[in-house]
């Protein structure tokens, strides 16, 4: 099972277990994310697509950790005009777990399992 998942203007193919980089997010470490711009889902050969986005399917993550990428060195010239700009840029990320992707039957199969268990267990 996957989903196609929109964050920080991008879009990304994810699967549970997976570990994304995502743009930098306002989250702390340890803490829970939901995405709820969900484009697409794949189960058992069963696609679903959104429009623009699928309803009641939401992808969990936990963030692992933050941090910046590698340094990428930003170069403008111009030949025979003694112009030389040089810049390094990192770009913060937020590297995240994908731990669940929630479709609207699975959340129907966990609230069947619940009332079943209360019924028998009073």
């Amino acid at each position: 099972m996957y989903a196609i998942i929109e964050s920080c203007g991008k879009q990304y193919k994810v699967a549970e277990g997976d570990v994304v980089f995502f743009e930098k997010l306002d989250a702390e470490e340890g803490k829970k994310v939901t995405f709820d711009k969900v484009i697409l889902v794949s189960e058992e050969g069963k696609v679903q697509v959104g429009n623009p986005y699928v309803k009641g399917v939401k992808v969990e993550g936990k963030v692992v950790s933050h941090g910046k990428a590698k340094k990428i060195i930003v170069f403008k010239m111009k030949p025979k005009k003694n112009y030389r700009r040089k810049q390094g840029h990192r770009q913060p990320y937020t590297k995240v777990e994908i731990t669940a992707i929630k479709t609207a039957a699975k959340k129907a199969e966990t609230t069947k399992k619940a009332e079943t268990t209360e019924k028998v267990g009073a």
